[in-house]
């Protein structure tokens, strides 16, 4: 008797569920405080003025303001330079 169905069934039919990550606010959109700006794994983007990066690298506002990023050349330790990418909330009077 076979132990398999005869109609071709995977039996790598598991999958894990989507982790939704990326950038929630892009640049020039308001951001609330505690609203998530972007959802990462490891720091590809770093929290410049009023954001701050959550346990999981999440990047989220501190204050009500407007979405900016920037890019700034930063030094290791090593010497090594490496372009970094930046996330601020801006103020809006």
């Amino acid at each position: 008797m076979a132990h398999t169905k005869a109609a071709g069934t995977s039996r790598l039919g598991r999958d894990s569920q989507p982790k939704f990550l990326g950038i929630k606010l892009f640049a020039g959109e308001k951001a609330k405080a505690g609203s998530i700006v972007v959802r990462q794994r490891g720091t590809k983007f770093i929290p410049g003025v009023n954001t701050k990066r959550g346990g999981d690298d999440t990047i989220y506002a501190l204050r009500e303001g407007v979405v900016k990023f920037t890019n700034k050349n930063k030094t290791k330790f090593d010497g090594n330079k490496r372009m970094v990418k930046i996330v601020n909330v801006i103020p809006q009077n």
